[in-house]
């Protein structure tokens, strides 16, 4: 048990990082993406832990999956065209009033 608690306290304080992080480093866009996926892993991990000592199935943590794997595919999709069209991905570049 103590194990557990051990597990729910290192995805907290990695979801924290992730956090400073987002919020922090906001210059490019892969640096922002990256967080994003660091948020999404400790995110699971928590919840893998929080479920496992209630004894439930982990059928939600396949679910959850695949959503953040669709949710990294869509970013890179997205970096990849802007970076096409603007050239790189610096979010100081960007013309958000201009189509």
């Amino acid at each position: 048990m103590a194990i557990l608690n051990m597990w729910s306290c290192l995805s907290l304080v990695s979801l924290s990082c992730g956090l400073l992080s987002f919020v922090g480093k906001r210059k490019h866009l892969l640096s922002v993406l990256l967080s994003l996926e660091f948020i999404m892993v400790s995110i699971f991990w928590f919840m893998l832990s929080l479920l496992t000592s209630l004894g439930s199935d982990c059928y939600f943590m396949m679910f959850f999956l695949t959503l953040s794997a669709c949710e990294g595919a869509l970013g890179l999709a997205l970096l990849v065209s802007i970076v096409r069209s603007h050239g790189n991905d610096n979010f100081n570049s960007f013309n958000i009033l201009g189509c």
